[in-house]
């Protein structure tokens, strides 16, 4: 991947947008890896670390450039593992427990639904080690949203007790996900520069993913209210302590070791 720096932005806005789009893989990997072993069938088991490891790989390449353009020796491993929670930008989504199988396949549907069109804005980037990124992973994440669009609509519209848990995920989620779409400060700065998109360009594009398969699911779509926010800037749900405490146990147990 050629490296080619963009000089139309700071190298602060370019590191937090970085981290932002790293940290949302990183935690929403884990979260998805805490099913390895405990799927209810061999194949979810299965798809789910697939999807799991995917999200980890998209980490290392965000974090690697983010450490790239910080410029003080961090390496991925370092920015993923040495890190205390306020220091996190993942949106407060994807560090939602898993809950039963239904609110996992519906977090991942709300957020694949969203990263999905983010990396598609990505790919004209004018920054193009980010546009390579994008790339990369918008194949990957083309898979994920299949996937769980797919299982979404077949358990929304499936049994009465199926139809149940997947409005209750659905409810219980939805004011997770105004944050997708709050922009701020740097996100104008890399958006001027047609770096990225602004969050809230791809709101309506959302809303129409995500409408068509509620009603595909027989789903019925909350309405819009009050939404959580914070973890943009770093303001967490006391999950995250808990998700950092197994995330970074060893590298803190054992520092700089390495096998």
């Amino acid at each position: 991947m050629s490296a080619i720096p963009n000089t139309s932005v700071s190298d602060t806005a370019l590191f937090e947008f970085l981290t932002r789009l790293g940290d949302n893989a990183l935690i929403l990997g884990h979260r998805v890896s805490e099913w390895c072993g405990h799927s209810p069938a061999l194949e979810e088991d299965i798809a789910l670390s697939n999807t799991a490891l995917d999200l980890i790989g998209q980490t290392q390449l965000w974090l690697g450039l983010a450490g790239e353009i910080e410029g003080r020796g961090r390496s991925a491993d370092n920015l993923a593992y040495l890190r205390d929670a306020r220091d996190f930008r993942n949106v407060l989504l994807v560090e939602r427990p898993n809950g039963d199988f239904g609110k996992t396949l519906m977090r991942q549907f709300l957020f694949d639904a969203w990263h999905f069109l983010m990396l598609k804005a990505l790919l004209p980037s004018t920054d193009k080690r980010i546009a390579d990124i994008a790339e990369k992973a918008f194949k990957e994440v083309a898979y994920h949203l299949d996937r769980s669009r797919d299982l979404i609509i077949r358990l929304g519209d499936g049994t009465v007790e199926s139809h149940r848990r997947m409005q209750e995920a659905l409810d219980e989620l939805w004011a997770y996900t105004g944050e997708l779409f709050i922009g701020d400060a740097i996100d104008a700065e890399l958006s001027s520069a047609g770096i990225a998109p602004q969050p809230e360009s791809l709101k309506a594009k959302w809303d129409e993913l995500v409408g068509e398969a509620l009603t595909e699911a027989t789903l019925k779509k909350p309405a819009d209210g009050f939404m959580h926010k914070g973890g943009k800037r770093g303001v967490h749900t006391e999950h995250m302590g808990f998700i950092l405490a197994n995330l970074q146990f060893l590298q803190r147990a054992y520092p700089g070791a390495t096998w």
